[in-house]
């Protein structure tokens, strides 16, 4: 039975389409539908319900320790009031999942993880831990809502002090106040825009919510739900776990170098990746030259030899075009390659461009 977040009143009085998501009833779109809710995220703001994603506290002095341990990232140099991305990957090299470390004090960590991964993610990092730490799932007790879009900080700005609002990318600010209880607001985002990711109590959700919305009127915000969601981190080529990434794709394949430290000590999956040697595949973009539109788990072909698979694809709104992602031989992965996905059986042209397929002006 699919689990209700902090927000599903909300959505249905708003005139969300429900389905079932990740274990839990979220709303696919209202009834703006999603291209007007990708636009308004390019554009002016959005609004989303996360709550569905999980939250797990570290905490003890071997803390730093065990996050270089078990993710391939390092945190060493990590500051209190910054986050870093990681994936967390299995002894073969595989991504048990990818997620975001939130320092929030010395020997004080909270990592957020993937939806549909929360138990996994949370047995995995249990049992893997040593020395003086301790570990807790408080998923259930906090609600997440994304505020994205170019006027995000506007938006936030009625609601909250200017120097409760966090300056930089992967930064955040704890205990600020909202509606009369403590949220922690960070830089962070999964829709290539600018924008704001807030966390707090449960059951004070339904207030901000409201409160965000009311605020955001006069700049164009909308609620918006996980089809606007997908097509925006699709269209800023971000990896979603069980598509660019899974147990048997490592984060080198999928392009993740930069969050693997491959010169750090030790970390699980480090001694699979370097018994791997040189990549034999990795992901690149697709842009749809043909008539189609490609989807996930799709053949690629050149010619008659088969070199790989899509891994996500749609029409994009704000650029105007059909694009994908897929793991393909390296043999086949310079920009300008012409290629052919298999779609219902019939093929469609498409040719390898650079990633990401769309960047926000700064």
């Amino acid at each position: 039975m699919e689990l209700k977040t902090p927000l599903y009143d909300c959505h249905v009085e708003a005139g969300g389409k429900i389905v079932p998501f990740a274990g839990y009833l979220l709303p696919v779109q209202y009834g703006t539908g999603v291209i007007k809710e990708h636009m308004a995220v390019r554009t002016q703001a959005g609004l989303f319900d996360v709550s569905h994603m999980g939250e797990v506290t570290l905490k003890g002095k071997d803390s730093l320790a065990n996050l270089n341990y078990i993710l391939t990232n390092d945190y060493t140099s990590l500051k209190t009031g910054s986050a870093r991305y990681s994936p967390m990957c299995n002894e073969q090299g595989g991504v048990v999942d990818d997620l975001i470390v939130y320092k929030k004090g010395d020997d004080d960590y909270l990592i957020v993880v993937n939806a549909a991964n929360r138990h996994k993610d949370f047995d995995f990092i249990k049992a893997h831990l040593f020395g003086d730490v301790e570990c807790e799932d408080i998923s259930d007790s906090i609600a997440q809502i994304a505020l994205q879009g170019p006027e995000s900080q506007k938006i936030l700005s009625k609601l909250v002090s200017e120097d409760d609002i966090p300056a930089k990318y992967y930064t955040f600010k704890e205990n600020v106040e909202i509606g009369g209880n403590a949220w922690l607001i960070s830089q962070t985002g999964y829709t290539g825009e600018f924008g704001f990711e807030l966390y707090g109590p449960a059951e004070e959700a339904p207030k901000v919510w409201n409160m965000l919305l009311e605020a955001g009127k006069e700049f164009g915000l909308i609620p918006c739900g996980l089809g606007a969601r997908d097509t925006l981190r699709l269209e800023a080529a971000m990896p979603l776990y069980g598509h660019e990434m899974n147990d048997e794709i490592t984060p080198l394949e999928t392009g993740l170098n930069f969050a693997v430290k491959m010169k750090k000590d030790n970390f699980i999956g480090k001694d699979a990746m370097v018994a791997k040697g040189d990549l034999t595949r990795k992901r690149v973009g697709l842009k749809v030259t043909g008539r189609g539109i490609v989807r996930e788990e799709q053949k690629v072909f050149s010619g008659d030899k088969e070199i790989g698979f899509t891994t996500s694809g749609t029409h994009c709104p704000y650029l105007g075009y059909a694009i994908g992602m897929a793991i393909l031989d390296i043999d086949y992965t310079e920009v300008g390659t012409p290629v052919e996905v298999e779609v219902r059986g019939r093929r469609v042209a498409c040719e390898i461009v650079p990633l990401p397929f769309y960047k926000r002006e700064k």
